[in-house]
């Protein structure tokens, strides 16, 4: 018989382990940076980033979504939430953020040069093409 802890799972959404670039800046401030993501799902994100982020802040991300996580093509997407937990990970920062609502972006929003930079520095298990949508509409999560 084992007597070990039980662990219930909280999480609302299928989450997938992907080290993707992610863009961050924090709303109502000129404050921006770039990280890595450790996870990703419809309703959240962890990353790793060096700019220092407080418990509750709001921030928008833009990261390209994987089809495993859209459920269609790789799509460039800005996702507006708040920060939830802060960790310290040597000299990063590991932050969880709840996704509150996002935004495809239209197929002229190209990646910043530090995307392209962030992502050479992390191992990649397949190769891709990233397609990109070609109309812009906001999507609330419920």
């Amino acid at each position: 018989m084992n007597t070990g802890p039980i662990h219930i799972e909280r999480r609302a959404a299928q989450r997938f382990e992907f080290h993707l670039p992610v863009s961050i800046r924090v709303m109502g401030s000129a404050t921006e940076g770039h990280g890595f993501t450790r996870d990703l799902s419809a309703r959240g994100a962890f990353f790793y980033t060096e700019i220092e982020l407080a418990e509750g802040s709001p921030v928008e991300l833009t990261v390209m979504m994987p089809s495993e996580i859209t459920l269609a093509e790789n799509m460039r997407v800005r996702c507006i939430g708040k920060v939830t937990r802060v960790t310290r990970a040597e000299s990063k920062l590991g932050v969880a953020v709840h996704i509150e609502k996002y935004e495809f972006l239209p197929e002229s929003s190209e990646p910043p040069a530090a995307f392209e930079r962030i992502s050479a520095l992390h191992k990649h298990s397949q190769q891709r093409d990233i397609p990109q949508v070609a109309d812009s509409s906001s999507v609330r999560l419920s």
